[in-house]
């Protein structure tokens, strides 16, 4: 019975085998071929992610030891806040148990504090206000030099003495001895220097005459006062006429002898005392307007 079963059986594959065609065979041989790929790249994607969910497990258990550290962290820091805390308000009850320092105390250093503050502030203002003023001055004195660079130094001389600036011009280029008439040479000074004048017209100046000790009298000329106002008038009228100066903008002065510069005993000296010095005025005004604090200081 068993040997014809299974002769039954070997009959029947054969048949089974001879009906497929090759074609179909080799169509079947292929398809199974790409289940087989398929399954195999099926596996490997599966073993991927195991790996991966492996990886991503450590990196979870990183960031959860390192939430754990940082937590601890925080719980340290909190405790030191709160320590703090305590040891302030300690602080603060002895001292207001001792008396250190009262509401109004703390209120009156806090509003000195405040006018320190303002102090520097104002006097920082000062300092840039007095640098620009400095400024404009060797502005002028290098304008003054430079219009009037080709005379000798013995007959002008200009300069910043307490940020006042002097222009002296001595009196053999001015006039004559003993006169009060301005040479025509001095004419050409006196108006490069009111070139230089009227280019600055809000500043103001005195026309200032000097003499030396000798005593002097001529006509209606008393003495070395009258000669000094004189000549300092003079200087003005030249100002005024003959280059526009504004007269309100000048003063005329006359000092006599009494302020020399050098020493009358000699010759030089006398002569250097001899001149007409005309003095940049600082505008007193505005100093004086510089010195006001505000009203909230």
């Amino acid at each position: 019975m068993i040997k014809t079963t299974s002769l039954v059986a070997l009959s029947t594959a054969v048949l089974l085998f001879a009906c497929v065609s090759p074609k179909k065979l080799k169509q079947s041989e292929e398809k199974y071929n790409q289940l087989n790929g398929a399954y195999l790249e099926m596996q490997q994607k599966y073993r991927d992610c195991q790996g991966n969910l492996s990886a991503n497990d450590d990196q979870i258990k990183g960031l959860q030891n390192q939430k754990g550290i940082l937590i601890g962290q925080i719980d340290d820091l909190n405790k030191q806040i709160d320590f703090l805390k305590q040891n302030n308000t300690q602080v603060l009850n002895q001292l207001k148990d001792m008396s250190v320092i009262s509401a109004s105390q703390a209120e009156s250093i806090k509003k000195s504090m405040d006018n320190m503050s303002s102090k520097d502030s104002y006097i920082q203002q000062l300092q840039t206000t007095i640098a620009q003023k400095d400024s404009m001055n060797m502005a002028l004195v290098m304008n003054l030099k430079g219009v009037l660079g080709n005379f000798e130094d013995s007959d002008i001389n200009i300069k910043v003495d307490k940020d006042v600036v002097y222009i002296d011009i001595s009196d053999k280029l001015l006039f004559k001895s003993g006169s009060y008439d301005v040479t025509d040479r001095a004419k050409v000074v006196l108006g490069k220097v009111a070139k230089v004048l009227n280019n600055q017209p809000n500043i103001e100046f005195m026309v200032e005459g000097n003499t030396d000790s000798i005593p002097f009298k001529n006509g209606l000329l008393l003495d070395n006062w009258d000669l000094s106002v004189k000549r300092a008038t003079s200087v003005v009228r030249i100002l005024q006429n003959n280059y526009g100066i504004d007269p309100k903008r000048i003063t005329a002065a006359g000092r006599g002898q009494y302020v020399p510069i050098a020493s009358n005993d000699t010759p030089a000296g006398r002569a250097a005392n001899r001149r007409t010095r005309i003095i940049i005025l600082p505008q007193l005004d505005q100093f004086f307007k510089l010195l006001e604090r505000p009203k909230n200081n």
